[in-house]
């Protein structure tokens, strides 16, 4: 399906990004994000939902608040803007052109593609990117596990009408777990009309893991499929749970970034992969840094409570991450030193376009900190290659290594 916004057909390239950074790189970033039009849902869901459906709601202040089932609601606060100045412009720093990081989101499409996104993404170096929900991340924060199934349709829907027939953009399709008979439906769907992954929250709710066997057939969907399952951090539930002092950090450290590791350790330590021996996952947002402990902890664990351990794993709990897992960083010079721990191929990076906590406009400065004592090889792989190979996206030419 050729996409389109306000009729306006966007080119879809089939050749490498005209970028003005990282030229030297085949570079897909594995994380970002798009910003939904505010009836991502209403315009696909059937009426009897729609009371129940995220929304805006404005209080007796004037003060807007997006408000979904499962979650406290969250100020909107408008960004900052200088109407003086075109958003084209650029702010000049040495002799390199920078983007005006604080004007940055203003650059992104509105609920689609437009020619802006391509011209951040050719900006920051990127030929491709992976494409997670902004509004959507709360597609699975009800307790009604039909609603969830309904929202993350909603939104697969208009991914698919936005950004079908792209060769740049490739949304990752939303699955709701709790229901796992629709869970295969909707992987099934996901297929068919050509996604590369498919999105899954890290936390269920009712106190249920991804250990247990009742999620098997949605392992089998995704494998017959050939869609790696990716674990954006902070879904699942909300991630404001601190409050007070430091609770910002203490939210982002704690009950976002952190949810990622409990079901890379339930994958890992199941048996999972000995009956799914071609599934691939992956967490994204959450650094890669923790990785060599987890890995660590995980053998030990299975090593000094071996008498409880059920069932008994062909491997290593580590060896099954390295066979099957990946893990996504914006900026993580801490992953990077210990890839020897964990492998080069295991490790994503992408830029987190456009939120605050990513390295968009600046991805070759980061790349210059975190990049700092690998060979143009490691680079080629962490910064494209790997999310490449993962995702099954054709790599030109000119970029292919051995």
């Amino acid at each position: 399906m050729a996409s389109v916004i306000n009729k306006e057909p966007v080119k879809a390239a089939d050749q490498p990004a005209e970028k003005a950074t990282l030229k030297d790189y085949f570079v897909v970033s594995a994380d970002c994000h798009v910003n939904e039009p505010n009836d991502v849902w209403q315009a696909r869901v059937d009426e009897k939902y729609h009371e129940r459906l995220p929304r805006i709601k404005v209080d007796e202040d004037g003060r807007k608040w997006f408000v979904a089932e499962g979650i406290r609601p969250s100020r909107i606060r408008e960004a900052p803007r200088d109407e003086s100045v075109e958003i084209t412009e650029f702010v000049k720093v040495g002799e390199r052109p920078q983007l005006d990081r604080t004007r940055g989101a203003m650059f992104q499409d509105q609920g689609g593609i437009t020619a802006d996104r391509y011209r951040d993404m050719d900006y920051d170096g990127i030929d491709c990117e992976i494409v997670f929900p902004n509004k959507g991340l709360v597609n699975w924060q009800s307790s009604d596990p039909e609603l969830n199934t309904v929202m993350c349709h909603a939104w697969n829907e208009w991914a698919y009408e936005t950004f079908g027939g792209h060769s740049r953009s490739f949304p990752a399709a939303c699955v709701a777990p709790a229901d796992v008979e629709s869970a295969v439906k909707e992987i099934e769907w996901a297929a068919e009309h050509g996604f590369k992954s498919i999105m899954l929250p890290p936390l269920l709710k009712e106190g249920k893991g991804y250990n247990l066997p009742i999620f098997d057939p949605i392992w089998a969907a995704a494998s017959e499929a050939g869609l790696p399952v990716l674990f954006h951090a902070g879904t699942g539930k909300d991630p404001r749970s601190a409050t007070g002092n430091g609770g910002a950090i203490i939210n982002y450290v704690v009950h976002a970034m952190n949810t990622v590791l409990q079901p890379t350790v339930e994958l890992c330590a199941s048996g999972v992969f000995d009956r799914y021996p071609k599934l691939k996952f992956a967490t994204i947002e959450a650094g890669a840094g923790w990785v060599p402990y987890a890995l660590h902890a995980m053998d030990f664990g299975n090593f000094a409570h071996s008498f409880w351990v059920m069932p008994k794993l062909k491997y290593k709990p580590s060896e099954y991450y390295l066979m099957h897992g990946h893990s996504s960083f914006e900026t993580d010079p801490i992953g990077v030193e210990l890839r020897d721990r964990m492998g080069v191929e295991n490790l994503l990076w992408g830029n987190d376009y456009p939120h605050i906590e990513g390295c968009w406009p600046h991805s070759e400065e980061q790349l210059a900190i975190w990049g700092k004592g690998l060979n143009q090889d490691e680079i080629a792989k962490i910064i494209g290659l790997n999310s490449a190979k993962l995702f099954n996206i054709d790599v030109p030419k000119q970029y292919k290594r051995a």
